[in-house]
């Protein structure tokens, strides 16, 4: 297992108008590019299982922290979160790496980043591997509007974008305990959350079910947010109904192979309309949580380095 302590060092890198913190291993498989994309809220350390298997294998490992995250640059404008400028970035990372493609792999808001990623840049995509997130349906409505109207105004994604800065302030002041509650494993089924479910997990004071990672590994979240906060992480979400404009022109189908992998135990629920959209997919399941890679890492890893060798 890798820890922190061997965990790469990372190398700020400017692309696309801000810098990315990024770590990377085995570019010694130089022409065999890999690039890792994490979620929310996560950070590139969340791929530490992945990294070593995939470097054994010959890939060049690059796993960035995107934009709001870690080191990385951290904008004031919340529109320069939106998926063009997300896309861009990992555009522009190829770019500084002198590859004109890659297979990219994301988890969570890092498979969201993915799906936008082949839609408005398909020639730099060869292959997509998402975790966690199917492709989410671009519909008749906007998706915060769309959310609002079934979930209600405290659904946590609508009142991260409906009160700006008030589960940032939550979150911030309460990192390490949040971190703590959220990442858990083996949760027990219980009543779906009330909407304000983040910043009831920041405040509540006994988590549910089994950590997901050791104290060791958690600490370097905590660290992380507690230096940068929050906000660029949750901003990602306020442009949600940005990105569903900017999407309105592209083709909506992903056409490169593709490999979906659940979470039996998810509460992002499957897509049964996911071949539609990616009509070259690979569906598999793990039984596990959200958490996918770091919940179950050595199936994680043989699926995917199955799947790539065929």
């Amino acid at each position: 297992m890798s820890t922190a302590t061997d965990f790469p060092q990372p190398t700020l890198i400017p692309v696309n108008g801000v810098e990315l913190e990024v770590f990377e291993a085995g570019r010694e498989n130089a022409g065999n590019p890999i690039v890792l994309c994490h979620g929310w809220p996560e950070h590139a350390y969340s791929w530490r299982h992945q990294m070593p298997a995939l470097v054994a294998a010959g890939y060049h490992v690059i796993v960035p922290n995107q934009r709001g995250y870690g080191n990385s640059s951290r904008p004031d404008d919340v529109t320069e979160y939106d998926i063009v400028h997300l896309a861009g970035d990992l555009v522009a990372l190829l770019d500084h790496y002198g590859y004109r493609e890659a297979t990219f792999v994301g988890h969570d808001w890092g498979a969201s980043v993915v799906w936008g990623l082949a839609l408005l840049h398909p020639g730099r995509v060869d292959k997509v591997i998402n975790v966690s997130l199917p492709y989410q349906e671009r519909g008749e409505l906007p998706w915060i509007e769309f959310l609002e109207m079934i979930l209600g105004s405290d659904y946590y994604l609508v009142h991260f974008n409906r009160q700006p800065g008030v589960a940032d302030a939550v979150l911030d002041e309460n990192a390490s305990r949040f971190l703590r509650n959220l990442y858990r494993k083996n949760v027990p089924l219980q009543a779906p959350e009330p909407g304000m479910a983040m910043m009831n997990l920041a405040r509540a004071e006994t988590p549910l079910g089994e950590p997901v990672m050791s104290d060791d590994d958690l600490a370097v979240y905590i660290s992380a947010f507690e230096k940068s906060g929050f906000t660029g992480g949750i901003n990602w979400y306020r442009n949600l109904d940005r990105n569903w404009h900017q999407l309105s022109e592209v083709d909506p189908i992903i056409h490169q192979p593709t490999l979906m992998i659940y979470g039996d135990r998810d509460v992002i629920p499957k897509s049964e309309r996911l071949a539609n959209f990616v009509p070259n997919v690979d569906v598999v399941s793990l039984d596990c949580g959200h958490w996918i890679q770091e919940e179950k890492p050595e199936e994680t890893n043989r699926l995917i380095l199955n799947w790539l060798a065929r």
